[in-house]
This record gives C-alpha cells, structure tokens and sequence, in this order.
C-alpha cells in the first residue's frame, strides 16, 4: 500500500512539473467543476451559504460563486505534488507575504504565537511557506483514522516541516503547551462548526451556531499574541500570504473565564467574517457551518 502510494505520489508530482505549477492548478481545478457543475455534490448547500453571507446576490452570481470557491479549492491540490519544486528561486517569484512584521513582533514575546487560521486559499501551501520562512510551525488539524492513508496524506502536507497536532487528543494540550513554550507558531482553524464539549455557541453572520473555544481557552492560559493568518491568490497569479495586526482582547478578559472564553471566540468569529468577506470566492463554502448548537 505504501510503496503504491509512494509511487502515485512521484507520478502525479513529475507530472505536475513537467506542465508547470500554473497548468497544474489549472487542470485541478477542473475537478471543482466537475465536483459543483456536473456531479453536483452538495452544490445547494454551497449556494444556501453563499446566500447567508450575501443574501443579496443573484442565483446566478451565487452559483459563480460557489463554482469558482470549488475550482480554487481544488486546484490547491496541485500545491501539495508541486511542493518537492519549491525551491527559493520558486517561492521569490509566487509568494508574496503581507504583514510577516505583525508575527515576528509577537514572537519577540518569547511566549509563541497564537495563530487564527481559516480555511481560505490553499491553506496546505501556505503552511508550508510560514514554516519555510520562520520555522517551529504548528497546525492543529485532524488525523485520518487509515494509517496507511493518513501518513501518505500527512508526508504530502508537510513537506516543509510543517508539524501537525491533533485536535482532541490526549496529549493535544501538552503538544500545544510546548509548541509554545518553544517559541513556535500554532494554528486555530476556527470557521468550521463546533458542537459540545469543544465548543460554544456564537454567531457566524448573525446565524446562532457553535464555535471551538480552544484558542480563548490557550490566549487565557498562555497570554501569548493571536494574529489572523490566511492566503489568496491575487489576480497577477501569485499567493499572498497575509499575517494582520495581533488582535487587542484585553478588554474581552474579566474574572470571569468563561464569560472570557465566550467573548473572544465570538470575537474570533467577527474576525473571520471580515476576512471572508474581502475574499469570499477563496473561502470553502461546502462546510455546513451553521449547525445548530447542542
């Protein structure tokens, strides 16, 4: 199986090469056409999404949307086979990052950084450039339950020396406590939904859902900095990487912690919707956010 999946992985990345980054992309993306235009799986979910966040679209602009969110979700694939080609030379001319002061800054902290992540752009790709440039990179994401699948997955994702922490593990708090104890960079993907015991009821535009509270709880036990992080693919074809200013909470925290807990999540959900709302056609609208909290 292994030796298979080694073996599928040098093909699809020579391949990959041989046409060129952009072209690889490109045809990937034409698996988001086929997934949204003609199997159409879960193609009204996307468009009942869209139409939360912006109910004052036209169907037709709606399906736009969400056809061009499915072309650019996977057309990221081609990023995790393209990775063995990103050398230096590569990454100077296709990645661009903005705001890397806001991070570097907080690091000097010494306390590690608190990273808000969401699932805009090729999060895969960005990972692995973060880790390139500044190193001790954590992202809190789950495992797959096949060993097999989830090593060849995982060897994939983590070219560069991303380093992966699973959500509600046993030993996750440790693995977080001392990435940060480190110094190191660990990320919170927060725009998904998040029902008991994990998380907490917040507003995603102003639709009652819920919300990990894992990245209040760690601000409030560590004091470490949380910095917003995504990417996108600006229109001269580059990744931008974006780090914004480290988020002011210290007017969210009182002595009462879970009433602390409540407030900086649904202020990380605010977050969120701002950014989602400069790039919504990066932004995965397949998940079902808005599940009813219980």
């Amino acid at each position: 199986m292994k030796l298979l999946l080694r073996l599928f992985t040098s093909l699809i990345s020579w391949f990959c090469y041989l046409i060129g980054w952009r072209a690889s992309r490109w045809l990937f993306g034409l698996l988001g056409i086929l997934w949204f235009d003609i199997l159409r799986i879960r193609r009204k979910d996307v468009i009942k999404h869209i139409g939360i966040v912006f109910p004052n679209l036209s169907e037709s602009e709606k399906i736009e949307m969400g056809r061009q969110s499915m072309r650019l979700q996977t057309g990221a694939l081609a990023d995790l086979f393209y990775m063995p080609y990103m050398n230096k030379r590569w990454r100077d001319k296709h990645i661009v990052f903005e705001g890397l002061d806001h991070v570097v800054n907080a690091r000097k902290e010494g306390k590690g950084v608190l990273l808000l992540g969401m699932h805009i752009g090729s999060g895969d790709l960005a990972a692995n450039m973060i880790a390139v440039q500044l190193g001790n990179f954590h992202l809190i994401t789950k495992l797959m339950k096949n060993k097999a699948l989830n090593d060849f997955w995982f060897s994939l994702r983590a070219y560069y020396g991303v380093k992966h922490i699973e959500p509600h593990g046993e030993k996750t708090p440790f693995q977080i406590l001392k990435a940060l104890k480190s110094n190191g960079l660990v990320v919170f993907v927060l725009d998904q939904f998040m029902g008991k015991p994990y998380g907490i009821e917040t507003t995603f535009f102003d639709i009652k859902t819920g919300t990990a509270q894992g990245l209040a709880v760690f601000h409030l036990k560590t004091k470490a900095s949380v910095v917003p992080v995504y990417c996108y693919e600006a229109k001269d074809g580059r990744v931008h990487v974006v780090f914004e200013a480290a988020l002011s909470l210290s007017d969210l925290v009182s002595e009462d912690k879970e009433s602390s807990i409540a407030q900086m999540t649904q202020y990380f959900c605010n977050v969120t919707e701002n950014i989602i709302r400069q790039h919504p056609e990066h932004w995965m609208w397949l998940h079902r956010r808005w599940k009813k909290f219980e």
